[in-house]
């Protein structure tokens, strides 16, 4: 079976940092690009951040440029969010996706053939 797990969420304060993990099961993630994904409650899912196959290209959303930091590491079959400066808008069910094709349609989910189930992160003191 085809699956992809977020993991990492959590409740952390305003300017804390979180690490959310996309771990790939039944399926290699050496030839797929990521995305992650936010939702939060009465608003559309909206692009964060992805990264190529290879890690050698990334893209981010303007509001989390320069706090977010996406890697990947094809032998653990794993991709990273690494999320410092965490605001309280930040809040959300963060989802990772897994896509054959990488290009500046980063950011639309229709491009993504497997999605993980959801981890929420939530930013509150």
């Amino acid at each position: 079976q085809l699956q992809l797990v977020e993991s990492g969420g959590g409740l952390v304060q305003p300017g804390g940092s979180l690490r959310l993990s996309c771990a790939a099961s039944g399926f290699t993630l050496d030839y797929y690009a990521i995305g992650w994904f936010r939702q939060a409650p009465g608003k559309e899912r909206e692009g964060v951040s992805c990264i190529s196959s290879t890690g050698g290209s990334t893209n981010y959303a303007d509001s989390v440029k320069g706090r977010f930091t996406i890697s990947r590491d094809n032998a653990k079959n794993t991709v990273y969010l690494q999320m410092n400066s965490l605001k309280p808008e930040d809040t959300a069910v963060y989802y990772c996706a897994a896509s054959q094709v990488y290009g500046s349609a980063c950011f639309w989910p229709g491009l993504y053939d497997y999605w993980g189930q959801g981890t929420q992160v939530t930013v509150s003191s």
